[in-house]
C-alpha cells in the first residue's frame, strides 16, 4: 500500500507541474553545443517561453508528454516513496528518541530514488523527446516526431531493442538519486524541526507545505546540472547500435557543454526547473502526507 500511496501522490503533483517541465526541457536544449550569441533564442524566460509555445504549437502543447510524465511519476514516486516509507516502518530512519537521522534519511532517499529511476527511465526518455518536439520555427534539439507514448516506445524498440528504451538509465539513476536524497532528507528534517518548535500551527499540513518548499529549493540547486545533462542525453539522436550522435555519455556531455556553452550552461532552465519543482514538491509531499493519513485511517478501522 505504501507504494500505491507514493504513486498517487506523484501523479497528482505531476499533472500541475508538467507545463513547467515542457518549458524547462526546451530551455535546456536551446543553443545546444553553440556558443552564447551564436544561436537563435526562442525562449528568453518562463512567460516568453509559454507565450511562444502557445503561439506556435497551441495551448495543449504546454501539456506535451503528459501521459508518459504521469506514468513516470506513478512508477518513480511509487517506488521511491514506498521504499523510503518501508525503511521508516522498519525503524531504519530514526534514532531511539524517534528523531530522523539526517545521514540515514539521505542514504535511503538516494537509494530509493535510484531504484525508482531504474524502473522509470524509459518513460523519462520518451517524455523528454515528446516535450522537445515542436513547430520547426521554434524547434530546439533533435526532433524525434513521436506521435505519442506507444508510438515512441515501439519506434525505439524496433530500432534499438530493449537497451534502447533503457538508454541513459545509469545517468537517470544518478540524477534521481541526487534529487531524491536532497528533497526527501530536507523535507523530513525541516518538517520535524518545524513541528518540534510548534511553528505554522494554522493547519495540520502547514508544516508539510513549508518543509516541501525548502526541499524544492535545495533539490533544484543540487539537481539542475545533472538534469541538463540527462535532457541532452535522452534527446540526442542515436545510430543503429544505440550510440549517441552528439555525446558518448555523462562525462562527455558535461565536457562538451562547458567547453562550447560555458559552465553556466549546466544551470540552463533553472528558473522553470524551480517553478516545476516547487509546486511539484509541495503537491507531492503534502499529498503523500494526506494519503498516508487516509491509509492509517482505514488500517485502524
Amino acid at each position: 500500500m505504501d507504494f500505491i500511496v507514493g504513486g498517487l501522490a506523484g501523479v497528482g503533483a505531476g499533472f500541475f507541474s508538467n507545463p513547467f517541465d515542457v518549458v524547462k526541457t526546451r530551455m535546456q536544449l536551446q543553443g545546444e553545443l553553440q556558443a552564447k550569441g551564436q544561436h537563435a533564442v526562442h525562449y528568453r524566460n518562463i512567460p516568453h517561453a509559454m507565450y511562444t509555445i502557445i503561439k506556435h504549437d497551441g495551448l495543449s502543447a504546454l501539456q506535451k508528454g503528459l501521459v508518459p510524465a504521469l506514468w513516470f511519476q506513478w512508477v518513480v514516486n511509487g517506488v521511491r516513496l514506498g521504499i523510503y516509507q518501508q525503511a521508516d516502518n522498519y525503524g531504519l530512519l530514526r534514532d531511539k528518541n524517534g528523531h530522523t537521522q539526517f545521514s540515514n534519511s539521505l542514504f535511503f532517499g538516494a537509494f530509493a530514488g535510484a531504484v525508482g529511476a531504474l524502473f522509470g527511465s524509459p518513460l523519462q526518455l520518451i517524455k523528454t523527446q515528446l516535450m522537445s518536439y515542436s513547430n520547426e520555427k521554434i524547434a530546439v534539439g533533435t526532433q524525434h516526431k513521436h506521435k505519442g507514448l506507444r508510438y515512441a516506445a515501439t519506434k525505439i524498440y524496433r530500432k534499438n531493442g530493449l537497451p534502447g528504451l533503457w538508454r541513459g538509465a545509469h545517468g537517470m539513476m544518478i540524477r534521481n538519486s541526487i534529487g531524491s536524497a536532497s528533497q526527501i532528507a530536507a523535507f523530513a528534517m525541516c518538517k520535524e524541526w518545524i513541528e518540534a518548535n510548534q511553528l505554522f500551527q494554522q493547519s495540520k499540513y502547514m508544516s508539510s507545505f513549508v518543509a516541501s518548499n525548502i526541499g524544492a529549493i535545495i533539490k533544484t540547486v543540487a539537481l539542475t546540472p545533472m538534469d541538463v545533462i540527462m535532457t541532452r542525453l535522452y534527446n540526442q539522436a542515436v545510430d543503429a547500435e544505440g550510440r549517441g550522435l552528439l555525446y558518448s555519455g555523462i562525462v562527455d556531455c558535461a565536457r562538451k557543454i562547458t567547453k562550447t556553452e560555458g559552465l553556466v550552461a549546466l544551470y540552463k532552465g533553472i528558473g522553470p526547473s524551480y517553478f516545476r519543482q516547487a509546486p511539484h514538491s509541495v503537491l507531492l509531499l503534502v499529498f503523500w502526507d494526506m494519503l498516508k493519513d487516509v491509509q492509517k485511517h482505514f488500517e485502524t478501522k
